[in-house]
Formats: structure tokens, sequence, C-alpha cells
């Protein structure tokens, strides 16, 4: 078979297009496809009506390697001259418009940085760091452009932290039970991190949502209240946001009982922090011959951790009147406990507690969403964190946007 012939059928080319020549430089590593195309007249790309060739111009892509070479194909690309639209560029079946790479070798390039960072991805690829980060942003473009926009019947709301802690991003969520999909990244955090999500909907459609998870944020919840109808029936306070308060309350009434104890040379609760955060039944080995001793001595962080535990008996309730009949008792207990820092949280779930019981209703939480909250984690951390707000945003969406990524390959 001759190389022209064989590049025909690996480039999968149709007529008018055509292999003319295959050129290899064993210096540069390199393997130079030409191609060019028989027909002398060709439709406007705009508004497609046929017209002569006006003139020619060189475009060079990268496409996938062949073996070890790195493969170019160029090609003088037609040109027209359309009365309506001026000199137009035709379009080439195997690249995207004004785009550098093949469709093939983007759609191998956005499955390694699916994987990888941008850094990494750009050096097996070999490519420069902004070009990979020019395709992963096109991918997103593309995605977006390709999604319908609707209203998820339930979803879940969070505020992603980056740049050394400083700035935000709003997370929304579709929360379903195949997969957690981000929906939305906004620009900061409460309202203004959810404006544009709203803005994309009529009142009527948002009406269409049925539950919401997000954390006691008062500046998230009066958006929501301000934006969807019958919202305070269908908010729910995260269960797992919920238990980080009374975890630092435990950690709270720790710290100043160490601090107690310590100043009398008994360092009993020294080193325990992490022994507190434990559920009884999740207890590594290492730390439950320490957690057993201490919850027989008579410690405020042991009664403290004791109500923690209690409190978890809540998510097991059946209906919204269990669990408040449930929270009530937990309740009387914990304002007897002599502990300020659970107390305090235990009036802020007693104020609360109809959008924390709301869950026996719509059975919902953000535990999914903290699934991907870990992935973004992990992107932050991949890149050493991000600088550029935009770029962190269109990160989001490349790797938890669940979007259609890839350009579309002509059969």
């Amino acid at each position: 078979m001759k190389d022209t012939t064989l590049y025909d059928e690996l480039l999968g080319l149709k007529q008018p297009w055509y292999v003319a020549g295959v050129r290899l430089d064993v210096v540069k590593q390199e393997v130079e496809v030409e191609v060019r195309s028989k027909d002398t007249t060709w439709t406007c790309p705009e508004c497609q009506g046929r017209m002569h060739i006006h003139e020619y111009a060189e475009r060079r892509w990268r496409h996938l390697d062949s073996c070890q070479f790195k493969t170019i194909i160029v090609c003088q690309v037609p040109r027209v001259q359309c009365s309506e639209h001026g000199t137009q560029m035709v379009q080439v079946p195997w690249a995207e418009k004004q785009g550098r790479f093949t469709k093939l070798f983007e759609r191998f390039a956005i499955a390694v940085l699916q994987e990888c960072s941008t850094s990494a991805g750009s050096g097996l690829l070999k490519i420069s760091w902004d070009e990979a980060d020019g395709i992963k942003q096109r991918a997103v473009k593309r995605g977006l452009e390709r999604k319908e926009e609707k209203v998820c019947p339930q979803i879940g709301i969070d505020e992603k932290s980056y740049g050394k802690g400083n700035k935000f991003v709003t997370i929304v969520a579709s929360i379903q039970e195949e997969a957690t999909i981000v929906e939305h990244v906004g620009d900061g955090k409460g309202k203004d991190g959810l404006k544009e999500y709203w803005s994309k909907f009529e009142k009527e459609e948002l009406q269409a949502i049925e539950a919401i998870s997000m954390d006691m944020s008062s500046a998230y919840r009066q958006s929501v209240i301000d934006n969807v109808p019958d919202a305070p029936e269908k908010v729910v306070f995260d269960r797992f946001h919920i238990m980080q308060h009374v975890n630092e309350s435990v950690n709270e009434v720790r710290r100043e009982e160490q601090k107690e104890l310590s100043s009398m040379g008994n360092t009993i609760l020294t080193g325990t922090r992490m022994v507190w955060l434990y559920g009884e039944e999740n207890v590594p080995e290492r730390y439950s011959n320490i957690l057993g001793e201490l919850k027989g001595k008579k410690l405020k962080t042991a009664r403290g951790w004791a109500l923690k535990e209690s409190i978890r008996g809540l998510w097991k309730c059946s209906t919204e009147k269990e669990g408040q009949v449930f929270f009530e008792e937990w309740y009387s207990w914990a304002i007897r406990s002599r502990l300020e820092p659970v107390k305090k949280v235990a009036r802020m779930m007693k104020r609360h507690l109809p959008n924390i019981v709301s869950y026996f209703r719509h059975r919902i939480s953000n535990a999914a969403l903290e699934g991907i909250n870990n992935k973004i984690q992990s992107l932050i951390k991949k890149a050493y964190g991000y600088r550029n707000t935009d770029r962190f945003k269109t990160d989001i969406l490349f790797h938890c946007g669940g979007l259609n990524l890839y350009p579309e390959i002509c059969q």
C-alpha cells in the first residue's frame, strides 16, 4: 500500500480531499502529510452559497502521532470571495474552524487531560501548557453550547475556596441517583454566587425544583427564598454540614478543657483531637483503647462526645414528626450539659429545625457534592493552586460538569 493511500485511510478522507504526499523528517521526528482538494468551486461556510475559489491559504494542524513521530497535516485550504460575507476559508472535515489541532488529536488530548494536570498532560502530548489549556477551554465551551439548560428537581449548593482560601466560587450540582453533576459555577459566595444561575430560568421553570440541599448560610438561604417558589418547604440543611458544627463544638470543649487541665499539670487530653472526631463504630484500632479509657474519666470532652454521638441518631428517624421528637429530647440534654459550645450549636439547630427535619421528606444531602468537593480539591492540589477564577471554573466544569466535551467526527 502506498503511503498516500495509507494516510488517506487513516485520516478517513473523502472526495474531494486526498493525500498528495507524505514526508518523513527523522531529525525532527516528524511526519508531514500534505492534503489537497480536487474541487474548483466551494460553498461559503456562512451562507452555503456555491462559488469559485478566490485564493489558497496554507494551514497546519497537529494530528495523532504516527508511531513515535509527531504528525502534521498541511493543506493549501481554498478561500472563497462571498459578496455577502467577504473572504471566507472553507471548512475542512478533519478540524474545527480556526483550530490548530485535528479533531482526532483534540479528542485524544481531552481524554488525557481528564486524567492528569494541565502541566502533566501537555508534557505527554508534546504541546505547550497554553495549548493544553486552550483545548480544555474549547472543550468546555463546546460542551456548554450543546447542553440543554433545564431545572434539576434536586440540587445541592455549596461553596469552594481557592487562592489561599480567600477566594470563593459557588457550586450548584444536580443530585441524582445515577450521578452528581456540577450544573453551575458562580463567582463568589452567597447571593452573588447564585445570581447568574437563577437568571438562566423563568420563575415558572424554577417551580420544578423539588428540594435544595445546602448548609445553614443565611446568604444562600435568602437567595433561595427570593428566587425559588415555595422555597421554605424545599430547603434541606445538609446533615454533614450540621455534624461539622457539632464536631467543632466538641473540639472547642476539648481545647478549653485541655487548657484548664494543662495549667494543673494534667496532660490527659494532649494529642487526642482526632480521637473525638470518630463515630463509635468506626474508631481506628490505634485510638480504640485511648477512647475507651477517656470515656471512663469524668471529662467534659467525653460528655460532649456522647452528645455528638447521640445526635447522629436523628437521621435514623423515619418521619419529620419522629425527628422533631428525637431532637427535642436531645436538645433538653444538650442545654443541661453546661457545655457552652455544644449549647450554642444546639440552639442554632433548634432555630433551623424545620429545614433539618425536612430531610425526612426529601431524603437528600450534600454527601455526593462532598465527593465533587474532594475532586475539586484534588484539582487545586495538582494545579498548585489557581490564581485565575475563570481557569478554575473551566477546570471544574471540564472534570465535573458531565459535559459532552469531544469534537464531532464526520463519518
